[in-house]
């Protein structure tokens, strides 16, 4: 069945969809499910050239993910294209499969749409003029409308879908002061682990507290979402500083990658997941299977996660991996990757995964999270989520 909305029904839908996101989409194929008249979020892919023989087979592949939301009944469709609206709407070959994949699926197509360059149009609805609708249509339906003015003084769309993937900005003498106490903090474990002596004079007492920390490791991961890593400056980067050996030691930590699993697994399921992936990791190191559940979530199988949880532990992650030297990046690069893909960035993780592997080229979360990307599989907790906009 199609249903089609009018042109000012559909400017007003078209306002919308840059809030549902946090970004306004560019060069890309939007598709929002529906429950009935409820909407349940929205996924972007990449738009495909008009002329694309496999326009067939990447509907199918969109449509699949629609099929996964339980409540979904219909969607709509939207071609963001930097070209022209002159002469016709861009995109119309690819949202001519997805309504036929959607109709072979008994889903519901509520609108096809393109928002180009310089106008916007439905395939579906009344005649578009020629050189498609103005743009401004969508500019003034936002504009009166008091609850999405509301909403993106809340949370303003920022950017495109690439936006806000770029690391933060640490200077030479912050990396350096890293690099430091990083040094500090291997000779510590080093130290802690026998290899060198602790009466040597070579292990700072700061740094040997810091390590000792790694005696609870679950409550290491998660005081870390509470370290101000931002305000952080040049000025405060000292090797003994407390809070500078705890960041040099995540790093550490981060580059071990049965730690870095520890951390992955807590900031998912919370501090008692964190405490069973240690027992799980030490029971593994015994000899003993590693729990199905807990490495199910590597997947993104489960529960959904509290994405506001994720989203700290991605920040931390993000300023870890500017700050780590060049030889500890790939790591904290890899769990940003792995941390956008679980929030539903394949961009950004494609982005992050694709650095780590330049320096590393055999980084295995970060060659599983690129695949992830390059197949289209998103967690399954994706399909769970429930944002609702009416």
């Amino acid at each position: 069945m199609t249903t089609t909305i009018s042109a000012a029904g559909a400017a007003h839908f078209l306002s919308l969809v840059p809030l549902m996101l946090g970004f306004t989409p560019t060069d890309s194929l939007v598709v929002v499910p529906f429950a009935g008249s409820t909407s349940l979020g929205a996924l972007r892919v990449d738009l495909a050239e008009d002329e694309d023989r496999d326009l067939g087979s990447r509907a199918s592949t969109v449509l699949g993910m629609v099929c996964r939301i339980p409540d979904a009944t219909g969607l709509a469709a939207i071609a963001y294209s930097p070209r022209s609206a002159a002469g016709a709407l861009p995109g119309a070959p690819q949202l001519r499969e997805i309504r036929l994949a959607a109709e072979a699926c008994g889903i519901r197509v509520v609108d096809l749409l393109t928002v180009a360059s310089d106008g916007w149009g439905s395939h579906l609805g009344p005649e578009t003029p020629a050189r498609g609708r103005p743009l401004r249509e969508i500019d003034a339906a936002r504009r009166g409308d008091a609850g999405a003015r509301r909403a993106a003084a809340r949370r303003p769309p920022r950017g495109d879908q690439a936006s806000g993937s770029r690391l933060p900005g640490y200077s030479t003498p912050d990396r350096r002061a890293v690099a430091a106490a990083l040094e500090s903090v291997n000779v510590a474990a080093e130290a802690v682990r026998g290899i060198l002596s602790l009466s040597g004079g070579g292990v700072a007492p700061t740094a040997l507290a810091t390590v000792l920390e790694l005696d609870d490791p679950p409550e290491l991961f998660e005081n870390a979402l509470d370290l101000a890593l931002p305000g952080v400056a040049p000025a405060d980067l000292h090797s003994s500083d407390p809070d500078l050996l705890r960041i040099a030691l995540l790093i550490w930590c981060l580059a071990r990658p049965s730690l870095r699993d520890i951390a992955l697994v807590q900031w998912v399921l919370g501090r008692d997941g964190g405490d069973d992936a240690l027992a799980a990791q030490q029971g593994w190191e015994d000899g003993e299977a590693y729990p199905e559940h807990l490495a199910a979530v590597v997947w993104g199988d489960g529960e959904r996660p509290d994405p506001m949880r994720l989203e700290r532990a991605l920040e931390l992650v993000r300023h870890l991996a500017s700050l780590a030297g060049r030889a500890e990046r790939p790591s904290p690069l890899a769990l940003c990757a792995w941390l956008s893909w679980a929030l539903g960035r394949s961009t950004h993780a494609d982005r992050y995964a694709r650095r780590a592997l330049e320096i590393d080229p055999d980084h295995g979360l970060a060659e599983i999270i690129l695949t992830f990307v390059q197949n289209g599989h998103l967690p399954d907790w994706a399909f769970r989520a429930r944002r609702t906009v009416r």
